[in-house]
């Protein structure tokens, strides 16, 4: 709420600096109001700013998280919280209070407080894959399908002031696209099966015709006008109220369609009965396209016959919700970890008698593929492999969840994403197993390149695919590649990882410049700095290689951070408003490029931090047992607060952890290890070097370097290391792990001074006001709960008695909930 409230005071100090102004969105640099000044200042004409805003997308990609710790029931109450103190906050603004309203809102926060302290903080059971979904895209229906039209609204306006009346927001425009991966990322879950993604899907058409049917239903409420367009008339005949009997068949058909889902999704959860409604597909609504030409005619309509504002209103807001929700809500990515399409087509390969896919080598499987693509044949039909010995659970899966992409009706999904890509065959073996399932517009393939090896033969593995006939032919000159940013962290350590994804990017838009292809890049990004976030979002586009966005943004938005900021209208118009803002000012803002100078000083940065990093973390025998003892991360899997595994495997070590989990484990114990180990080292190492003025230089002059080295700043000012050393000697028995300890918080100490020496700060962020009175304010409370949580660890873990053991269990979740809420995020 403080957030939102600062925000609004910003807002009205401009307003009334500026009367003259609209003031829609303020003019804070890092906000549209802003930046299209700012940018006309620069000498770019109307029409040019225009043309980037009315062509550049954002596309938000919500995902699970498997750390997310607070229970649904606590964040409505927390938003009806938000809501009351706003209203509070009006009141008062505008004097317009009186002792009964004052008392109608303290008792309505009293209540909500009451019943926040009284709930259950715990989920008591795991939630399903549906469960999830439901909860991850409850913001959309929630929060997102009134502020999205009113935030384009409000840009619509700022443009008009900046720009020109001629170059107001086209009317389909969509700046903002929302998907999902809840219900199709399946790397690594078995909970996500096919039928599991139909239900979602089935689920989502639901909500979206059901929050579009209400919105019609208003509209139909109010146009109650007799006059219309010819256009409208040959549609409706010679109705009286015209808009009303075109309104009333399409809610006839939003009724059908939500009947024909929901009886699809009964029949998926109970078994298809007899006697349900026959209703044919083309009575129904599937396609997006259909309903828009009928909202667009009504406005058409309007706008002709002079009724252009009530044309503006309510009907423009439906419009452009249909293009940025769609009638699916949130198409869905499907996800799959690429080993298992091997797996597959290994077990087909099998069954057709020419050997074995997974040992054939490289070229083999290119030109084995790049054959069957060009071929019309089938490779292999279900009935070949249902029932079939030779083919595995696993196997079958795979092939079922094809099966299901291929029964998928319009935009239901989106993308399929690649995770551990390592090669091109690993592309075309899903393009492959796509076209052999039956689906007739198959979806875009998506490498996930995510380890530090895989991002630096990304641009290789592109190339190869760019420059096969079989594969070019498939793409229409479109290509989108996903870079991960935590398990490559995972894998190399922060810095090293951060240059490997920014040379990654310059290489991979350098390849698809040559081959003619227009290159997306999505970006897996999670909230915290150890897993490529950054709080600073308009500094974190900027610091993007040049000539890598071009106007097209994809991003993962993950668990908590979606109720963080998108969770009340407020901060949701203001992270769109953020993201809009900073897509335009990258398209035409110029920035240093690294030259070979710093190129050659960030290959030796990256070399020296990874090697540091990997020293401890692969390295060194004791860390395994350190981490484990020291840390929750035994304890997070048996914790009620995720439909994933904490492990990909059920066996392995640190390799096989998730990086969420990783990273949650090391922000409990406040020492956040995967942010700043080897970054210290390396950076002290260039400093007491002939080098050091170099580096001091490019930090100065570089700004994306600044914000990587300004991200690890941070991430040291919210560390406690003493904190860490009280886990230490409450939990970690043995005494060599003991010693890595130590030693874990003497490269700490050494990283700080690194950092403040490089930086020339005198203290951590000391330009940073509000964090250092967060800080002041939040740290005595989660120190307390830190105490607690290590007693609580400690006797778990020597507890023998279940009854016992289920409390503590509540006790240490209770303490989870409590430090990720203080510290901001969980993982």
């Amino acid at each position: 709420h403080h957030r939102a409230r600062r925000n609004a005071q910003k807002l009205l100090e401009y307003t009334l600096d500026n009367p003259e102004k609209v003031g829609a969105l303020g003019s804070a640099p890092d906000s549209c109001g802003g930046v299209l000044p700012q940018l006309l200042e620069s000498g770019l004409s109307p029409k040019e700013i225009f043309d980037t805003l009315t062509t550049q997308q954002v596309e938000l990609v919500l995902t699970a998280h498997p750390t997310e710790v607070n229970r649904r029931t606590l964040l409505d109450k927390h938003r009806r919280v938000q809501n009351l103190l706003t209203e509070a906050d009006e009141q008062r603004s505008k004097g317009a209070t009186t002792m009964f309203k004052q008392k109608v809102i303290n008792d309505s926060l009293k209540r909500e407080i009451g019943l926040i302290w009284q709930s259950d903080e715990l989920s008591r059971s795991k939630p399903t894959v549906q469960e999830e979904a439901e909860r991850g895209t409850l913001v959309v229906e929630t929060v997102l399908w009134e502020t999205v039209p009113n935030f384009f609204r409000k840009l619509d306006a700022t443009m008009v002031e900046a720009l020109g009346e001629e170059y107001s927001l086209p009317l389909d425009a969509a700046p903002f696209k929302f998907s999902s991966w809840m219900g199709g990322d399946r790397d690594g879950n078995p909970n996500v099966t096919a039928n599991v993604t139909r239900e979602v899907c089935l689920r989502n058409r639901i909500r979206a015709a059901k929050l579009i049917k209400k919105d019609v239903e208003e509209i139909d409420g109010r146009l109650s006008t007799t006059f219309c367009s010819d256009e409208l008339r040959e549609k409706v005949g010679d109705a009286r109220e015209p808009y009303r009997v075109l309104l009333g068949k399409i809610i006839a058909k939003l009724d059908l369609t939500i009947e024909w889902a929901t009886q699809e999704l009964e029949g998926l959860q109970n078994g298809y009965q007899t006697g349900k409604k026959n209703i044919q597909l083309d009575e129904i609504y599937l396609s997006k396209k259909e309903l828009l030409d009928e909202i667009r005619l009504i406005h058409r309509s309007l706008s002709v016959t002079g009724n252009a504002l009530t044309g503006g209103g309510y009907v423009l807001d439906l419009i452009r919700n249909i293009c940025a929700f769609g009638l699916t809500l949130v198409p869905l990515d499907v996800r799959q970890e690429s080993t298992r399409h091997t797996e597959a087509l290994d077990a087909i390969t099998r069954h057709l008698g020419i050997g074995s896919y997974s040992e054939w080598d490289e070229t083999t499987k290119i030109s084995w593929l790049q054959s069957e693509l060009a071929s019309k044949r089938p490779l292999i039909r279900s009935e070949e492999w249902n029932g079939n010995p030779m083919f595995s659970d696993t196997v079958v899966d795979t092939l079922e969840t094809f099966q299901m992409i291929a029964e998928q009706h319009d935009d239901s999904l989106n993308a399929y994403v690649i995770s551990q890509a390592t090669s091109a065959s690993d592309v075309l073996a899903v393009l492959l197993l796509q076209i052999d399932a039956g689906v007739k517009s198959p979806l875009r393939v998506v490498p996930l390149f995510e380890t530090l090896d895989d991002l630096n033969g990304a641009a290789d593995t592109m190339d190869t695919l760019f420059s096969l006939p079989a594969y070019k032919g498939c793409i229409d000159g479109k290509q989108e590649v996903m870079i991960g940013y935590s398990d490559s962290a995972k894998d190399a350590g922060r810095l090293a990882a951060s240059w490997a994804q920014y040379e990654t990017q310059e290489k991979l838009a350098e390849v698809a410049k040559k081959h003619n292809v227009d290159l997306v890049f999505f970006h897996g990004k999670g909230g915290t700095v150890g897993r490529g976030g950054n709080p600073a979002t308009f500094k974190a586009i900027l610091a993007h290689a040049p000539d890598t966005i071009n106007g097209k943004f994809r991003v993962t938005e993950q668990g908590e951070c979606i109720f963080q900021n998108f969770g009340h209208p407020d901060r949701a118009e203001r992270t769109l408003d953020i993201y809009t803002a900073a897509i335009l000012a990258e398209k035409h803002t110029e920035r240093a490029k690294p030259n070979e100078e710093w190129r050659d000083m960030m290959n030796k940065i990256s070399d020296l931090s990874c090697a540091a990093y990997r020293k401890i973390v692969r390295g060194d025998e004791r860390f395994v047992p350190y981490f484990r003892s020291a840390t929750p991360e035994l304890e997070l899997s048996e914790l009620n607060i995720g439909s994933r595994p904490a492990k990909r495997k059920a066996s392995g070590g640190v390799e096989s952890l998730r990086a969420i989990p990783w990273i949650f484990a090391w922000t409990q114990t406040r020492l956040n290890l995967p942010t700043w180990l080897g970054v210290g080292e390396a950076i002290k190492e260039i400093l007491n070097s002939d080098d050091g003025d170099k580096l001091r230089a490019m930090y100065n002059e570089w700004g994306s370097f600044r914000t990587t080295i300004d991200l690890v700043e941070m991430v040291l000012a919210k560390s406690e290391p003493s904190i860490a050393q009280h886990y230490d000697d409450v939990l970690v028995k043995d005494e060599k792990a003991k010693e890595l300890g130590e030693e874990i918080r003497r490269i700490h100490k050494d990283t700080e001074d690194a950092i403040l020496d490089l930086s020339s700060h005198e203290k951590f962020c000391e330009s940073n006001e509000l964090l250092q009175r967060i800080l002041h304010v939040r740290n005595p409370y989660v120190d307390c709960m830190n105490v607690m949580q290590a007693e609580i660890l400690m006797r778990l873990r020597e507890c023998e008695d279940e009854e016992e053991k289920k409390r503590l269990k509540d006790a240490l979740l209770i303490s989870i909930t409590g430090i990720s809420n203080g510290m901001g995020n969980t993982g």
